[in-house]
Formats: C-alpha cells, structure tokens, sequence
C-alpha cells in the first residue's frame, strides 16, 4: 500500500522537475541548436520529446529506488521495527475486511522526546474520509501517554494534500532542507519537517 501510494506522485515530481531552471535551459539550447542546424522544425520537436520520455523514464526508476529504500528500512519488518519497543506503535485501519491505511511511530533519532510519524499512507479509494486525521490523532495521543514532548514528521514538496491535513490537524513547518543525495539536489528535493507540540497532561 505504501508503494502505490508513493508511486502515485510521479507525475507530480515530472511537473516540479520541468520548472526547474537548468531543465528549462538544458531543453531550450537544444531545441534552439538543432533547430539552427537543421533549418527542420520536426527535429528538434522529435528531440526534445525523445529527452522528455527518456527523464520520464529515469525520474520513475530513480523513484522506485527511493521507495524500495523506505520498504527496506523499516516496512519489511514491522514487527522488528514497531512492535518490540514501547514507544514504538504501528497501527492498520480496515474496512470491508481490508486493510485500507497505516501509519508508524517510533522515536525521533535526533531527539529523545520526540515521537516520529512514519509510512502515513491511506488507500486512494477511501481518501477523504477521515482514516488519515484519525490516524494522526492516534499518534499524537500515543505520544501523549508515553510522555513524548512532540510529534514530528518529514514530507516532500510534491505531497500537497498530505502537508494540508498535517498543518489542519497542528502540526507546523519548523525546517526546509534538500534531500542530501545527487538526485536530490538535482532534482531540487525539499524535504520540509513538521512539528506537533504535545499538549503537558493536567
């Protein structure tokens, strides 16, 4: 489930990748020198679609890649990952005997006191229904009983819909960094942090 929901936004980091400047320039120049030498509209036209296709191509096999890393990881086994430690939950939501969402949470690696929200991902077919926003309750009151003083999680640029119900829900965006790999900055990959401050009891 994590994989199809991640496999989904493909087609918006093909968006995101055309509006970076160096493509833009890359396509540009060479469309304008074939088109010089040619004196042809059809080749450079031809070319130019041939190298879309082809970063079409590269930017899904680089994406898999990504996503075979998070499966890795952590989701290849929940139970090791999850289950063995008492600050760390992994919880299902289903429905018509499905497992229709999950979510993760363990604890943050940079801070003790903080509680990371990992693998949030619900299935396409019951998306707006609450599951999400439900889930992230759960954790935050998880977090709230094992005494963790915050909630945090990372989302990239291209997850819209999941940085709005993150920011309706209170969390907010305390740190914007690019993914520190060659793709990453290549590809301009902000990764942005959010932060929920769990509410002292009493």
């Amino acid at each position: 489930m994590f994989a199809t929901g991640m496999s989904e936004y493909v087609p918006t980091l093909c968006v995101h990748m055309l509006k970076q400047p160096w493509l833009i320039v890359l396509l540009a120049c060479t469309f304008c020198l074939l088109l010089t030498s040619s004196k042809s509209l059809l080749l450079p036209i031809l070319a130019v679609t041939l190298l879309l296709a082809m970063g079409r191509q590269l930017l899904g096999y680089v994406w898999s890649r990504y996503i075979d890393h998070c499966l890795q990881e952590d989701l290849l086994d929940i139970q090791a990952t999850y289950m063995q430690g008492k600050g760390s939950r992994f919880w299902v939501a289903e429905a018509d005997e499905c497992v229709v969402a999950t979510v993760g949470a363990r604890p943050s690696e940079e801070h003790q006191e903080e509680l990371m929200l990992k693998r949030m991902s619900v299935r396409k077919d019951y998306r707006g229904l609450g599951i999400a926003r439900a889930l992230c309750k759960t954790v935050i009151s998880f977090a709230r009983e094992h005494g963790y003083r915050s909630v945090v999680l990372n989302t990239l640029m291209v997850q819209h819909e999941a940085r709005a119900l993150y920011s309706s829900v209170g969390f907010r965006v305390y740190h914007h960094y690019v993914l520190p790999t060659f793709y990453g900055n290549l590809a301009n990959c902000v990764v942005s942090k959010h932060r929920y401050d769990v509410p002292s009891v009493g």
